[in-house]
């Protein structure tokens, strides 16, 4: 029998497959492994600290290490550790989870529904979507609008809904009855020019018109973030939601806000849809629910959603959807707890005030040579890179940088050549300048190297 790999890295080559790794780089390359946690910061095997900038993946809204959750966690899991919310059967934290989401919701909302992730709420809504066109006797009444660049998930639906090339290569992705429209993208998708509001009409005119092509009478809905998160932290033009919303309304499109990173306070209000004034029909949320301590989604629909589905279960005798741990009331109690810690410590307002300075050190990367464009709201941006040397190797030079970002003790992420910042949102005004000395720092000696 062959010796087992002794050391915790050689042990993760050997056993363990990586989201959004490539599987042989990884082979040589190794993992990078978090040990502990505590407020903005992580810390490596080796006791090298780093400031996550990431809040890990855009979701650890309270920080690292938060003795709240953990007594939460604990006080429910011996107290009942597992129940489920199938067949008439529910338990507190779900009711009391439910209760305070739709109570929380920025627009009417009936009903909550609970998943384990964001791509298991979208896609649940996707179901849902077309549960409810059978059941108002519109089974034509299918096909679902996206955006290229949008982002909601990796299952085979949720997959298809995001417009990003790399998350349907060699899936056979997206599948049928899925479209994608512009991405709201102001620098790399205006005409010679075009004013920013002029971008946003005719990018809600190109929706019209592929509403029109495809005929109105087959859109069932369209997803959309507030604020593109991993198409690149794209935010929004001057206009583009107050030309895009009297569209869906005019077809009679569901309109489905996917809030899972901006939602609970990273655009500055606890929800995006309160940032651009949006009137959708179901949110899906998930990440700074429960700070991510634990797995938790949810999705949200409003009466027009909800009555059709009860109704055809009803005939039906059944709604036949659900998960395990939907709902799970350990996760529930962690995502209640968070809650309260968000209202308590009043971070929604903390966002509004630290924003400023994190908007004027984002933006003061832009003045950068390799920075071709800074953009943010609230406590979330991107920098853009481009060098000539590099630029026939789409992320090259993103994923150098944020490797040099990660030597210098900064945890980011590269979007192909898009650097994102999105620390937990406890992040002060001295530690928001620590990570922006970093970045910078980081920047130059990339600018250095080439």
């Amino acid at each position: 029998m062959n010796q087992l790999p002794n050391s915790i890295e050689a042990r993760d080559v050997a056993f363990q497959l990586h989201a959004y790794t490539d599987a042989r780089k990884h082979e040589a390359n190794g993992p990078l492994v978090i040990e502990s946690g505590e407020g903005i910061y992580v810390e490596d095997n080796n006791g090298k600290r780093y400031i996550e900038g990431m809040a890990g993946l855009w979701s650890v809204a309270v920080g690292f290490g938060e003795k709240r959750l953990v007594e939460a966690a604990a006080r429910q899991m011996e107290k009942l550790p597992f129940y489920h919310t199938f067949t008439h059967k529910t338990h507190g934290p779900s009711v009391e989870l439910a209760e305070k989401l739709v109570s929380m919701a920025p627009v009417p909302m009936s009903k909550a529904y609970f998943t384990n992730s964001g791509s298991e709420a979208n896609d649940t809504a996707i179901k849902l979507i077309w549960y409810r066109s059978n059941a108002m006797g519109q089974p034509e009444r299918k096909k679902i609008i996206s955006r290229v660049r949008g982002y909601h998930g990796v299952t085979v639906a949720s997959a298809s809904l995001t417009g990003l090339p790399n998350n349907h290569r060699s899936f056979d992705l997206p599948i049928d009855k899925i479209l994608h429209t512009t991405s709201p993208h102001y620098r790399t998708m205006k005409n010679v020019g075009e004013s920013e509001e002029d971008f946003a009409k005719r990018c809600a005119q190109e929706l019209e018109d592929l509403i029109l092509a495809e005929g109105p009478e087959t859109i069932a809905a369209f997803f959309a973030e507030p604020v593109m998160g991993a198409g690149g932290v794209v935010v929004p033009p001057n206009g583009y939601w107050e030309a895009v919303q009297p569209i869906l309304k005019k077809y009679d499109i569901l309109f489905v806000a996917d809030e899972v990173i901006c939602g609970f306070g990273r655009t500055g209000n606890m929800f995006g849809t309160e940032t651009y004034k949006l009137e959708p029909d179901m949110m899906t949320l998930s990440k700074a629910l429960s700070s991510s301590y634990l797995p938790m989604s949810a999705l949200l629909v409003n009466e027009k959603v909800y009555g059709p589905v009860a109704d055809e279960s009803h005939k039906i005798g059944v709604w036949g959807h659900g998960y395990t741990a939907s709902g799970h009331p350990v996760a529930a109690a962690v995502a209640l707890e968070n809650l309260k810690i968000l209202e308590e410590r009043d971070l929604v307002g903390h966002v509004r005030e630290i924003s400023p300075t994190f908007l004027k050190r984002l933006n003061g990367l832009a003045s950068h040579p390799l920075v071709i464009e800074s953009r943010g709201i609230g406590l979330i941006g991107a920098v853009e890179l481009a060098h000539e040397e590099l630029s026939k190797t789409p992320g090259a030079l993103g994923g150098k940088t944020n490797m040099a970002f990660q030597e210098r003790g900064l945890i980011s992420r590269n979007m192909i050549d898009a650097l994102a910042f999105c620390p937990p949102l406890i992040i002060t005004e001295q530690q928001v300048n620590d990570m922006f000395d970093i970045a910078e720092a980081g920047i130059e000696d990339v600018a250095k190297s080439l």
